[in-house]
């Protein structure tokens, strides 16, 4: 299991140490320091099935000074600037190795990925 983790928002460390504490194995990247490639967002998205605009954190003063409210809803498109802008991107991502993710911001939203067989 890999969580993309950035250890300044409270939501993240939370989700991190609940893993731990739950003994689940999992990596943490901060993808702040080693952001995805544009490749491994599309991943991620299809694991989550969701589209980028789903994950993207438009309240962000970076999303709105480049006008994200208003960019056309092209997918490859806000992958680039996710993959341009990785804080953007709404945190914890868990990926499970069961090859789904989860976006979890909760502990309700943690326990449901971790049920998963």
């Amino acid at each position: 299991m890999e969580i993309w983790h950035n250890p300044r928002c409270s939501k993240s460390r939370s989700a991190e140490l609940a893993l731990g504490e739950l003994g689940a194995e999992h990596t943490v990247r901060r993808y702040l320091e080693d952001p995805p490639t544009a490749a491994e967002i599309e991943e991620v998205l299809v694991k989550l099935n969701l589209e980028p605009w789903d994950i993207t954190r438009l309240k962000e003063p970076l999303a709105k000074e480049l006008g994200l409210a208003d960019l056309p809803r092209h997918r490859a498109q806000w992958i680039a600037v996710l993959a341009a802008n990785p804080a953007l991107i709404e945190r914890p991502i868990v990926i499970h190795d069961d090859g789904t993710a989860a976006i979890v911001r909760t502990q309700e939203a943690l326990n449901a990925l971790l049920s998963r067989k």
